[in-house]
């Protein structure tokens, strides 16, 4: 994804050989991390609601984790850095629930949405941004792949269909290829070798792969970031202890890898890391085993014993998921652009993307963050404390500040996160009045929230100190009613707010204030083009606002002030799309960023420009998933020295 990636052949900007050689051997900040094991469902010998967990990279017991949303077996679970999600299933009746859990916690799932088509005995497989469910029984052998965008919540939608109709089978990937392996085919009676693939990026039918070396079912799997494993299950009508390889990268057939030290039909689930792969319980023959076993996933052998289940389980082959599998990215969750070679946070480079509308109606909690210097795609930082759309941003370099939102709700809500290091927001502290839309600026010491919707548009400022927790305080007025303008717009000295709505209409007005003393804000001079959701990013001596929504259309229009004068905007130049709902952007005093919007559907655009000239927008990349009505901000902008 990102070009600071740190691998020895893209060495550049920070990431130089030397140092990307040290921080592997020496500092140990890549890969980073333990990985969680989750193994979901089955049967103990009734049907169970029971998650359990183990550390991969040790051995030992599993422990207890949670509960699933309902009773299930034969389910299919898959897993990002942040979150487990596991889809369909029996109790006997088939099941198109869909339960979520954050996998650092322990504790039971929560309801996410439902599968296109309920069943059972269906398979998984994952990457960062996107799950996807294939095949099953319900009641009859389906070819249905449909999938979800991990990040958000709601129903999975169709992304097309296996070659074959069949259940009972097997799914891995890596980070841009899901693999479908095995099965059953009831009205011949049989079990099959084949192997489908599918791009998670794009949306349609699967596609001839390879072949297993033998067929087989009700196997479970895992993969590393260059094979995937199929292990265990029936090749018809005995169980097997076969671990098979395949290099997922390369269309081949399978591999020959190992032992387990059982032959499992159905195991409770397998799961692992990059170099490890580990399966849990099973049928042997018939009766339920909580053997857990585990293998190298680098090298070619044999498994060992790893452990035991709390509870002998069987009969939910596709149950298992962890937060660092082939599908995911190995320098999460302690990514380069958070850090320098050495390990030391970086500072002034990072932009954040919190809250949102993903789709429709949606809110999300999900923060997002990327590395302004560098090309490439957001990637999940955090949470809020709770999920809402519309909420505002200021930020310096320790701290990253939301307030207000909207769902429809209106929220006084103030959440902190801290940049330096990725993780959830907490509480703050409230805005005088519940509200969101604000337009917001700041410098190293001060935060200001400009006017807002509350549910009507409002004049009102109020200001927090960054370094410290608490509520807001009046801060004076803005020139006329106002929200949803681009905000952002800021040197050391003085803020400004652009554009926005005033109801009944959009409006173009400037206007400023002065951060070192409290007092209602001054004109400053006029837009462009009269528009409000648009962004804003800013050096220390220039203010850029961009896109919006013009009545009835959506805007490219970028426009931008001097910040120390006073006088109307002049064109930049366009962006890459026309949208409005973006929002506030990120900038390094350098470069501006601007994300997401609508064009008219929820996008997940990113494009920038360079502050200093003028011209027209140029791709960046895409955040985890489409958004709309998002508060961002950077810990590098022009209000900061």
């Amino acid at each position: 994804m990102a070009n600071s990636y740190p691998r020895r052949n893209q060495a550049s900007g920070i990431w130089k050989i030397n140092d990307i050689t040290k921080n592997i051997k020496e500092e140990g900040t890549y890969p980073n991390g333990s990985t969680k094991a989750l193994f979901a469902g089955g049967n103990d010998p009734s049907l169970t609601i029971t998650v359990e967990q183990l550390t991969v990279e040790t051995t030992g017991n599993a422990s207890d984790y949670g509960d699933l949303t309902t009773t299930t077996k034969n389910s299919g679970s898959l897993a990002n850095f942040t979150r487990a999600v596991t889809g369909g299933g029996g109790n006997p009746s088939y099941l198109n629930t869909i339960g979520y859990k954050d996998i650092a916690s322990t504790g039971n799932y929560s309801d996410y949405g439902d599968l296109t088509v309920a069943r059972g005995y269906l398979c998984a497989s994952s990457n960062e941004t996107r799950g996807t469910w294939a095949g099953g029984y319900a009641p009859s052998d389906s070819d249905v792949i449909d999938f979800i965008t991990i990040t958000s919540l709601g129903n999975a939608t169709d992304f097309g269909n296996l070659t074959q109709a069949r259940y009972g089978l097997a799914g891995n990937g890596n980070t841009t290829r899901a693999l479908f392996s095995g099965g059953y085919i009831s009205p011949s009676n049989a079990s099959v070798n084949t192997i489908d693939f599918i791009e998670y990026s794009s949306t349609g039918n699967a596609v001839d792969f390879a072949d297993l070396s033998a067929a087989r079912m009700y196997h479970s799997s895992h993969s590393s970031s260059t094979r995937a494993f199929v292990f265990g299950g029936t090749t018809y009508p005995a169980a097997t202890n076969i671990i098979g390889a395949t290099n997922i990268a390369s269309l081949g057939n399978e591999i020959d890898w190992g032992d387990l030290t059982q032959s499992p039909n159905v195991p409770k689930g397998g799961a692992g890391n990059y170099t490890r792969g580990v399966r849990a319980g099973g049928a042997v023959p018939s009766t339920a085993t909580n053997v857990i076993d585990y293998w190298s996933s680098t090298s070619r052998g044999n498994a060992a014993d790893f452990g035991d289940l709390v509870t002998a389980a069987y009969e939910s082959p596709c149950g298992g998921s962890s937060n660092q599998h082939g599908g995911l990215q190995e320098f999460q969750p302690r990514a380069p652009e958070l850090y320098s070679p050495t390990g030391r946070p970086l500072s002034g480079d990072l932009g954040f993307l919190a809250g949102g509308n993903p789709s429709g109606s949606d809110v999300t909690t999900v923060i997002q963050y990327f590395s302004i210097s560098s090309l490439s795609n957001a990637v999940n930082f955090g949470d809020l404390t709770l999920a809402r759309s519309s909420t505002s941003c200021v930020s310096n370099t320790s701290r990253g500040i939301t307030g207000g939102g909207y769902t429809p709700t209106y929220f006084d809500t103030i959440d902190y996160f801290i940049p330096s290091s990725k993780g959830n927001a907490a509480d703050f502290g409230n805005l005088t009045l519940a509200k969101y839309g604000t337009i917001t600026s700041n410098n190293d010491t001060i935060g200001v929230f400009m006017g807002g919707d509350s549910p009507s548009d409002d004049n009102r400022m109020e200001n927090i100190t960054i370094a410290t927790t608490g509520n807001a305080t009046d801060f004076g007025n803005t020139t006329i009613n106002i929200f949803q303008g681009g905000g952002q717009v800021n040197s050391s000295t003085r803020g400004l707010y652009m554009g926005g709505y005033s109801s009944p209409t959009a409006n173009n007005t400037i206007g400023y204030m002065t951060f070192s003393s409290l007092g209602d804000a001054q004109d400053f001079g006029d837009l462009s083009v009269t528009r409000y959701d648009e962004g804003g990013v800013s050096s220390s001596t220039r203010g850029v606002a961009a896109g919006g929504t013009t009545v009835p259309a959506n805007s490219n229009v970028i426009d931008y002030v001097t910040i120390a004068s006073t006088g109307n905007a002049q064109d930049f130049g366009d962006l890459t799309v026309s949208r409005s709902g973006i929002a506030n952007g990120a900038s390094n005093k350098i470069r501006g960023v601007y994300s997401g919007g609508l064009d008219p559907n929820r996008s997940n655009v990113m494009d920038y420009i360079t502050i200093a000239s003028t011209g027209n927008a140029i791709d960046y990349g895409d955040l985890v998933s489409t958004n709309a009505y998002a508060g961002g901000n950077s810990n590098g902008h022009g209000g900061l020295s």
